[in-house]
């Protein structure tokens, strides 16, 4: 059995993770988005498409 290392960051070691999401066709950047889009944006709901049936 092996052993995992954990690694603990402070928050100034931490780097921001940019998120894009597709818009209308072409790819953006969340924080791009004005106030509106953005509250839009984190209600969105995320599903997996079921297999169909063989």
């Amino acid at each position: 059995m092996t052993q995992q290392a954990s690694t603990r960051l402070t928050d100034e070691e931490r780097t921001r993770c940019e998120i894009w999401t597709r818009v209308m066709g072409y790819h953006r950047p969340v924080s791009s988005f004005n106030p509106g889009k953005q509250a839009e944006h984190d209600q969105r709901k995320f599903f997996q498409e079921k297999k169909p049936d063989s």
